[in-house]
């Protein structure tokens, strides 16, 4: 049996063309190019669609994880984008920090203990 590898995520949004600049902006400032945006080999395709709402009503029910070495420099990063932090908390198994896109889908950067 074979473990399937996440290879891409599709976003659905009643603006895509300002949640794509924000996700760029956001995680991918080094991007150049059209369609998906490449996030280290993980692909994330926005697309406009007419079945979702202005603002996700539910976000904590999917979060996309970031894990990061260097939690401070990537927050620094995220900060001049200007995001919308929810929260930063210091675990156990590490420093988590949530933060909202503009329609209020929740993504985190964790840098996890090296013990835990």
């Amino acid at each position: 049996m074979t473990t399937l590898k996440p290879g891409s995520m599709l976003l659905g949004t009643t603006r895509p063309a300002e949640l794509r600049a924000w996700y760029i902006k956001a995680l991918a400032p080094e991007f150049t190019g059209e369609g998906a945006i490449d996030l280290g080999g993980f692909l994330l395709v926005i697309d406009g669609r007419d079945d979702v709402e202005a603002k996700n009503n539910q976000p904590g029910r999917t979060i996309i994880n970031f894990h990061v070495d260097d939690f401070d420099a990537v927050a620094a990063q995220l900060n001049a984008a200007g995001v919308e932090w929810i929260s930063v908390e210091d675990r156990v198994k590490g420093k988590f920090g949530t933060f909202a896109d503009p329609d209020g889908n929740y993504l985190q950067i964790i840098e996890w203990q090296q013990d835990a």
